[in-house]
């Protein structure tokens, strides 16, 4: 691509997200030289989800490198770029424990993470101890892909922000579809042996009761978490029991062997899925995943606008290589909600910065979304989609050079995937 024509793309697409800026190497604002405002990225970066914290990086460096090419988060001693800090946590919660007391050690007030409920959880409660014992040295927790239903309920928290939806959230959205195949009449369940897991089937049983009583659940097991190699076995059983389809919240290569494995042993029922969109789901299946494999989401690259168009081309433009094309909405809102707070906040000090993250309202690519301060559970719209071949109506992007994308078939609006919590917040 010629400078001239990179230019003339980047101007489209910073007028179509509507930010001013564009993503790095393009800049065409004045870029922050300030100390940075250093962010610590706390996420299994090695062992078997190792590609999904590399795409979390992804994301936020995205993110970051477009705050900054607009100049940086304007504050009153002058403007300041955001770094992200990277700190594995091998995908254990005693791992993550370990990177948060050293990201303390370094001075940083802001921690980011989400591949992980049950780091999530164990984050929220060590933050909350350390921010008693040490006011003066608080740290804010930003959650992009924790989903266990709790942390914004029961274990809501001052200092915890969510900006995924929560799996009830999603499985309300996948219910919205599932209830109206009427052909539907076995179901099988599965997911990881978690609290995330655990959840999603234990709401799944309930949410299939209340609106589908004639669909008949023929299997409900929970695997363990990162260390089957071989899905054969499992993917025998789903087949053997007669199901139709399959739900299952499993993600990464945990998902991806399942489907595998499915395909293999020539199952031709549909998964209802959290995350079979991407990480090499769609590949695994090939074209028996088409008509067959749903997913749910915060945003699809197929959503049919402009603006959505705009923004997953210049993502493109970035990470070019196949195997790095998984992007998140939310995250990018994330970034902007937390530049929006620090700038209103004024300073970088994790209570005033909480103070206005509580009223976060942000706009990009046409997709509008807002903090609930009730229990700090962004709300947002979401998506249903199946997959289908790159190239029939509604597919034009495909997922990692795979040949095959998703055809969004249901949106709700934020109101329509808002959902009601039993936070009690203690606010300081």
């Amino acid at each position: 691509m010629t400078l001239i024509s990179r230019r003339r793309l980047a101007t489209l697409a910073a007028a179509v997200l509507g930010l001013g800026a564009v993503p790095s190497g393009w800049a065409q604002a004045p870029a922050a030289r300030g100390e940075p405002i250093r962010i610590a990225m706390i996420e299994g970066l090695s062992g078997p989800f190792a590609n999904t914290g590399e795409a979390v990086f992804r994301n936020l460096l995205w993110a970051t490198e477009r705050v900054n090419a607009r100049g940086g988060v304007k504050l009153p001693g002058g403007a300041r770029p955001l770094l992200i800090e990277r700190f594995d946590s091998k995908n254990q919660a005693e791992e993550a424990l370990s990177s948060l007391r050293l990201a303390n050690d370094r001075g940083i007030a802001i921690v980011t993470q989400g591949n992980s409920s049950a780091a999530a959880s164990a984050l929220i409660e060590a933050i909350n101890k350390h921010n008693e014992r040490h006011p003066a040295q608080r740290q804010l927790f930003l959650n992009y892909s924790a989903v266990d239903p709790a942390l914004t309920n029961e274990k809501c928290s001052y200092w915890h922000f969510r900006f995924d939806a929560h799996a009830d959230m999603r499985l309300a959205a996948l219910m919205s579809v599932l209830r109206e195949d009427r052909a539907l009449q076995r179901i099988y369940l599965i997911g990881q042996d978690y609290s995330f897991g655990q959840g999603v089937l234990r709401e799944a049983r309930r949410q299939l009761g209340a609106q589908r009583p004639d669909v008949k659940i023929v299997g409900d097991e929970l695997h363990p978490m990162a260390r089957i190699k071989d899905f054969l076995p499992y993917a025998t059983k789903i087949k053997a029991s007669g199901a139709q389809a399959v739900l299952t919240g499993n993600w990464g290569n945990d998902l991806t062997l399942l489907v595998k494995a499915a395909r293999e042993v020539g199952f031709e029922g549909r998964f209802y899925t959290f995350y079979g969109n991407a990480l090499g789901a769609p590949a695994a299946l090939g074209d028996a995943g088409i008509g067959q494999v749903v997913a749910v989401a915060d945003w699809f690259p197929n959503v049919p606008t402009p603006e959505s168009e705009a923004f997953y081309k210049a993502f493109r433009e970035r990470f070019p290589k196949p195997e790095d094309d998984y992007v998140h909405m939310r995250m990018q809102l994330m970034v902007e909600a937390l530049a929006q707070a620090i700038e209103r906040a004024g300073r970088v000090e994790a209570g005033a910065i909480a103070a206005e993250l509580e009223k976060a309202d942000v706009t990009l690519a046409g997709q509008r979304a807002r903090m609930r301060r009730a229990d700090h559970q962004f709300q947002q719209s979401l998506a249903v989609a199946v997959m289908d071949r790159q190239g029939t109506p509604g597919v034009r992007f495909d997922v990692e050079g795979s040949g095959y994308g998703f055809r969004v078939i249901r949106s709700l609006s934020p109101q329509q995937a808002e959902m009601p919590h039993s936070c009690t917040m203690t606010r300081f």
